[in-house]
């Protein structure tokens, strides 16, 4: 008895550390991770949402307009691809993932695209937001307005890479519009999405998007993780005259998440195949997303944690406030049963997935650091009017930190 006693408290203390470790303590208003949104580029008709308008955090689906603002400064002139930007001290402490940048040292802004689009390198997205902000917490705001004037009204960005931070939220519909934006104001660029691997200090990096390979028409356009988030992927599809976009967010690998979005696209392209029905102009619509509107618990292989067979959430009737954003569970006082811990390899290497961990300790390591960002010089972009396409609203970095940065 003594023995099974002292076995079921040791087990207790491994599942309390796995918890903390995988951050199974995730906001509640986030214990459903799934969203997804579906949408006929050309005609903007939605040809499938769930959860799409829902708060959700974009990972480094971030650096999707990371990519946008600085082919903004290109376009612009103010910055060339074969321009070398400096690594500062800040830049190179960045969590991986990362290509473990040197401070003092140097990549093209060429060589940056292709880490940001391929390995998806953190260090790289703050090199480029202080290239163009001076600061990425700077960048970061100039993002948040960029993102405002496309139509993005319910995302915020407070870093340049999509490491863990509970303040940086967006929606599955915000990212469709992101996406479009990409393909209609930058296209000239769109191509990088489709950049099979990138090489860089001898090592090569595959681009971890593999539905390029798998499925017709696929032609970009980028992934994403974190344990708060679960494996998003925003992508996009060219076949028989109709362009398609579609992003899926929530994930609980990249497996189920690729599968899904497969059979996202696949049923868009059958939309467009099946008869009309002028009494029912949505019937076809309806017809191919069948199978993807019913209400399960757990859909699509979406991210819900689990504790001992039941969902989180269920078994914590207490909340804490979290910056007043939403609501953090507290652990519950239950029985705890023997659970064994499976590492799978999804979306990174085996040295990758161990560098995901580090890097989902959250805000509070990267607040201790005591680095400075001052060490790029600024483009024109600082205290500028954010470059904004034709026909959409224009307000100033200082109007609109009045407004959402002040307090």
């Amino acid at each position: 008895m003594k023995q099974h006693t002292w076995g079921l408290a040791i087990r207790t203390l491994a599942v309390a550390a796995m918890l903390f470790v995988t951050g199974l303590s995730a906001p509640a208003a986030f214990a459903e991770k799934y969203a997804s949104i579906v949408i006929d580029k050309d005609t903007h008709e939605v040809l499938h949402a769930r959860n799409a308008d829902d708060p959700r955090y974009p990972a480094s689906l971030t650096k999707v307009m990371t990519l946008y603002m600085l082919f903004d400064a290109i376009n612009a002139g103010d910055v060339s691809l074969d321009e070398k930007l400096p690594i500062s001290r800040f830049a190179a402490s960045q969590a991986p993932s990362n290509l473990k940048l040197k401070p003092g040292s140097t990549i093209s802004v060429s060589d940056a695209i292709g880490a940001l689009v391929t390995k998806s390198a953190n260090d790289v997205a703050v090199v480029v937001a202080e290239r163009l902000g001076g600061s990425e917490s700077r960048f970061a705001q100039l993002m948040t307005v960029k993102g405002k004037s496309l139509g993005m009204q319910n995302t915020r960005f407070v870093n340049a890479s999509g490491l863990p931070d509970d303040r940086q939220i967006t929606t599955a519909r915000d990212l469709a519009i992101l996406a479009e934006a990409m393909i209609d104001d930058h296209g000239e660029s769109y191509h990088y999405f489709s950049r099979p691997r990138f090489t860089w200090a001898g090592k090569t990096y595959k681009n971890h998007n593999e539905l390029l390979d798998s499925v017709d028409g696929v032609d970009g356009i980028k992934t994403g993780y974190t344990r708060a988030s679960g494996f998003n992927l925003m992508t996009s599809a060219k076949r028989d005259g109709h362009r398609i976009i579609a992003i899926m967010l929530g994930g609980s690998t990249s497996k189920s998440r690729n599968a899904h979005v497969e059979a996202l696209v696949e049923a868009a392209f059958k939309s467009y195949e099946l008869p009309a029905d002028p009494a029912d102009p949505g019937r076809r619509i309806a017809m191919a997303f069948s199978e993807f509107n019913t209400t399960t618990a757990n859909p699509n292989g979406a991210a819900v944690p689990m504790l001992n067979g039941k969902p989180l959430g269920a078994l914590q009737p207490t909340t804490t406030t979290l910056r007043g954003l939403t609501s953090v569970p507290k652990a519950p006082e239950a029985k705890v049963e023997e659970v064994e811990v499976a590492v799978e390899e999804d979306e990174e290497t085996a040295e990758d997935a161990s560098e995901i961990l580090m890097a989902d300790v959250g805000p509070a390591a990267d607040e201790s650091m005591e680095f400075e960002q001052g060490d790029a010089t600024p483009t024109s972009f600082v205290g500028a009017t954010v470059v904004i396409p034709a026909g959409r609203p224009a307000f100033t970095v200082g109007e609109y930190e009045a407004r959402q940065f002040g307090n």
